[in-house]
């Protein structure tokens, strides 16, 4: 299936009212297309949790238009009606902690959102052995997530982001608690899968080891975001 990657355009949050509102986005630009990841940074207070909260469907934005693939989403006003179907079936989450289930092993780990999406449990289970065996930990398929490394957490964790296959994944600050090895290690994967599935990847990161390797990077300073090119830097 083709997807359009994810499109921004004069995104808005205002938090309060009158003399204590606080804009804590003003004026965000953003395209990420299929099959590309891009890095979002910028310093404490910037704005970047606001904007990611908005682009997965946790809070509403002000004012502005947000596109997934050939649908808008957000037009000043939320255009679905089931954000929580959106968020489930059409946006990927992978976050700094893996958040595994803990008396799930892994492969239920990456199956239970399809599941509880309405996919019958073999095809569930199928689609997980598939993501873990792309992602080189299939033989840990049957561990229980103590079991298993950081870097086999953080592979499992983008199992499940993948699963049910969304158009948009938002990672935040993914490889903060890796060291360098393991860091670019999730970066390239990140990158394959990007390419393989034709998913638009948004990486939120202050991580050093990792910004080199973005082609494109979106800057945001007081709310607002600049496009810089990156380095996009071969990994080695």
């Amino acid at each position: 299936m083709e997807h359009a990657g994810i499109r921004i355009k004069g995104l808005r949050k205002r938090y309060g009212q009158g003399d204590t509102a606080v804009d804590a986005l003003k004026d965000v630009n953003m395209a990420v297309a299929p099959g590309e990841v891009v890095g979002l940074i910028g310093p404490s207070g910037s704005g970047k949790s606001t904007l990611l909260k908005c682009l997965g469907a946790v809070i509403e934005p002000s004012a502005g238009r947000m596109t997934l693939g050939d649908e808008v989403i957000y037009d000043n006003g939320w255009k679905t009606r089931d954000l929580r179907a959106l968020r489930r079936d059409r946006i990927g989450f992978v976050f700094q902690a893996p958040y595994l289930i803990p008396f799930l092993d892994v492969t239920d780990n990456v199956a239970l959102l399809p599941m509880l999406a309405g996919v019958p449990n073999k095809e569930a289970r199928q689609r997980a052995l598939e993501l873990l065996q792309a992602l080189d930990v299939q033989h840990r398929a049957r561990a229980m997530p103590a079991q298993l490394s950081g870097g086999e957490q953080q592979r499992v964790a983008i199992a499940r982001g993948l699963v049910n296959r969304p158009p948009v994944i938002l990672a935040d600050e993914p490889t903060a608690p890796l060291d360098s090895e393991r860091a670019l290690a999730v970066i390239r994967i990140l990158n394959d899968m990007a390419r393989r599935f034709e998913t638009a990847i948004i990486v939120v990161t202050h991580d050093e080891k990792i910004i080199p390797t973005f082609r494109r990077i979106y800057h945001i300073r007081d709310g607002v975001t600049h496009e810089e090119a990156g380095e996009g830097r071969a990994f080695v």
